[in-house]
């Protein structure tokens, strides 16, 4: 039996749960400087001056200002606007102005409180319509980082045919990502004068090409190496390239080695967030329920940099349709900039934004109608030969119907929904029910002719000890990427299991293989994994015949395979499948190889007291082309489901003046194991051709239909609409009694 579609053991799963993995922070290094970040005070403004205290020890301290940075003072990214440290400019508050590195981690947080700062102070722009009324010009010309134009059909005739128009607005927050293991990062010169860091990320070829700019250093002059990573949710996608700077830079000035370990307080603070975002739709719909035409503007708050907003605009702005066909579609998206810390990666990547505001204006659209919402979405839902608002024709793997029809059937929608209006005629009940449903589809893989620009680079390795090994720069971030590499690297080249490991993300031994994002690991570097494999064992059966099945033997036969080469290693690289067209200037075309599907029906109740939400079950269905280990898959979208119903019911970040007001888990509140409700998860399986042994992505999906779906059962619960999230109880409370106020 192979082992994909097996649950195997999970390679680094031992160390962890014995406690032996080393996080960055666990690592110590000889002479080592801890290092912290004097960070602005203000949202927007100058810096007039920077004095130190002259009755401090600074001759114990490395300071590091922007005038120290060898290089270029940009983190590279999609744009290079970001400096690593302020020249005089601030944008906002958290900034980082100069760094401070001593021996006694104690003394270097002392040493910043004898610093004493001196602003200009203008007044901020802190919402995306002040950004939009140009109340100040942050960015030239008109403080839009990203403008995103799709069109479909043509709306004029879409809306004339049309004998109902819905009409609504849609407001969603920011969110944490509330990894476990706070941002670290280390870095260290060689003797040869070569610079390594090492640390918690997600891209380590990201922090490569970072590194490279700020200190001015040709590539083999750069090593970067990731640390075990205690998870991520995107959130370590472009953040780490900036903590990576302000290591390297400390070691470059110091000359020892420095770490970099943000507390729980300052990282919430200073980084990156899920995009706030501002939607309006305005749907045009026949009698009987057929969407005629769509016109949806989508407004994300970038922040002060444009770090990933223009990407994760422009998938939230191609999803912002919804999983249905309609023959006529206008989107008009902007990511904007404020006086707030940058935002960037969240999984779901702008989908969870735009997907809460399309599922819940299609309940509105039911209701409108006084047509059932499961009815509604059967009739739009998007099949074999539909086409997406970009006009990409859906040829295979569609498994919208599937998860919406197994999701109604395994939940018995229709009968919840009749329980829960039945109990709510109860007044003697002290809650109220409620039971709603959601739909999502999501692309995998980069958006348009992403893949393409990376050309990401994966493969194996046979040792000269017989050793089988993966070779990815895909980082371990607690989502299982290792264990299914090996699973795949096995199946392909017909060896066991746990004859086959995972090399560390490492910079000098892997190849550039992408980012860790974007639902891509499986299905794209996966499959490259997959093919390297397979011509690996077409090369061994040439030289040797069959594949050996006893170790034994095997290891005889690679030592015959490699005689007098030391080791083969094979490397694959990205190849765009057959008949797939973007155009990216005009958002046309093939936007993602493939889409994953799923539904989500959740059921809560409402206390008549408190408004508090009690989620009771729910039920989910995943059509993600093929469950390489059907066990992770499972555990995804549990954990996606989870952070899904946080993003609606209970993650409030409070901001005031640009600064994050709750910075810790006192009261940013994230569900805990006593929160997450039962579940039952049904897992479709419709194989895509181009994905590893038929994947497609998983990772994102499961965050794009809990939100709507518990705004949904709210509606039934309440009797209210609730258009913003998160959906707290003084909210329910709010609106229940806002006739009597």
């Amino acid at each position: 039996m192979g082992a994909v579609g097996t649950n195997a053991i999970r390679l680094e799963g031992a160390e962890k749960l014995c406690g032996r993995t080393k996080f960055i922070d666990d690592y110590t290094f000889e002479d080592c400087l801890y290092g912290v970040t004097l960070r602005a005070a203000i949202p927007y403004g100058r810096v007039k001056r920077i004095s130190l205290d002259p009755n401090f020890p600074w001759d114990e301290c490395t300071v590091v200002t922007a005038k120290d940075i060898p290089g270029k003072n940009f983190i590279a990214a999609i744009e290079n606007d970001q400096p690593a440290l302020v020249e005089e400019n601030v944008l906002h508050p958290m900034q980082a102005l100069l760094l401070v590195a001593h021996p006694s981690r104690q003394k270097a947080y002392e040493a910043l409180g004898r610093i004493e700062v001196e602003y200009e102070e203008l007044e901020p722009v802190l919402t995306i319509e002040d950004s939009l009324a140009l109340k100040a010009v942050l960015r030239e010309p008109d403080n839009v980082f990203k403008d995103v134009r799709i069109d479909k059909g043509d709306i004029t005739s879409g809306f004339a045919a049309a004998d109902v128009v819905v009409e609504g607005e849609y407001r969603l927050p920011h969110q944490e990502q509330a990894y476990i293991e706070p941002n670290g990062m280390a870095a260290w010169l060689e003797k040869d004068g070569a610079l390594i860091a090492a640390g918690s990320m997600q891209c380590p070829y990201y922090v490569h090409k970072a590194l490279l700019h700020v200190l001015g250093l040709p590539a083999e002059k750069v090593r970067v190496i990731q640390a075990a990573t205690g998870g991520a949710f995107g959130g370590k996608e472009d953040y780490p390239s900036m903590l990576a700077a302000h290591a390297a830079l400390l070691a470059w000035k110091s000359k020892r080695p420095v770490k970099v370990i943000y507390d729980r307080l300052e990282d919430m603070a200073s980084t990156t967030k899920r995009h706030p975002a501002l939607i309006r739709h305005r749907t045009g719909v026949t009698r009987d329920g057929r969407l005629s035409a769509q016109d949806i503007e989508v407004l994300f708050d970038g922040g002060a940099y444009s770090t990933m907003s223009p990407v994760v605009l422009t998938r939230g702005a191609i999803h912002a349709s919804g999983a249905y066909a309609c023959p006529n579609v206008r989107i008009r998206a902007k990511a904007v900039a404020t006086n707030s810390p940058p935002n960037g990666a969240f999984r779901g990547f702008g989908v969870p934004q735009t997907m809460f505001a399309a599922e819940l204006h299609m309940d509105r659209i039911a209701e409108a109608l006084r047509m059932d919402p499961l009815e509604l979405r059967r009739r739009n839902v998007l099949k074999e030969g539909s086409s997406t608002a970009t006009g990409q024709v859906l040829r295979r793997s569609v498994g919208a119907c599937d998860v919406l029809e197994a999701c109604a059937k395994k939940g018995r929608y229709a009968k919840k929904v009749k329980e829960c209006a039945a109990w709510n005629r109860k007044a003697k009940n002290a809650t109220w029910r409620g039971a709603g449903l959601a739909l999502a589809y999501h692309g995998g893989g980069f958006t348009g002719g992403g893949e393409d620009f990376y050309a990401s680079r994966a493969g194996v390795a046979l040792e000269a000890d017989g050793a089988i090994r993966v070779l990815s720069a895909s980082t371990e971030m607690g989502q299982g990427a290792s264990t299914v590499f090996a699973q795949i690297a096995a199946d392909a080249l017909g060896v066991p299991f746990g004859w086959v490991s995972v090399q560390t993300p490492d910079t000098a031994k892997v190849p550039n293989s992408g980012p860790t994002v974007a639902s891509r690991t499986t299905m794209i570097v996966g499959r490259l994994v997959e093919r390297a494999a397979r011509r690996l064992k077409a090369e061994l059966e040439e030289a040797s015949g069959r594949i050996p099945k006893t170790r034994p033997l095997w290891l005889k036969a690679a030592r015959k395979f490699l005689a007098g080469r030391g080791r083969r290693e094979i490397i694959s690289q990205y190849e765009r499948p057959p008949g797939i067209h973007w155009d990216d200037k005009a958002c046309r075309g093939d936007a993602y190889g493939a889409f994953a599907y799923a539904a989500a029906l959740v059921e809560l109740e409402v206390d008549k007291t408190t408004y508090e939400v009690r989620v009771r079950k729910v039920v989910t269905a995943h059509e993600i082309g093929r469950a390489v280990h059907p066990l992770f898959a499972e555990g995804q979208i549990i954990g996606g489901i989870a952070q899904g119903l946080g993003y609606a019911l209970c993650e409030n970040a409070v901001y005031k003046r640009g600064v994050m007001q709750n910075p810790h888990f006192t009261d940013y509140i994230i569900p805990t194991a006593l929160d997450v409700p039962p579940m039952e998860v049904l897992i479709l399986e419709k194989p895509y051709d181009y994905g590893a042994f038929g994947s497609k992505g998983l990772g994102e999906l499961p965050m794009d239909v809990p939100a709507p779906a518990a705004a949904a059962a709210l509606r039934q619960a309440t009797g209210k609409w609730f258009f913003d999230l998160p959906i707290l109880p003084e909210k329910i409370c709010k609106a229940l009694h806002e006739d009597h106020i």
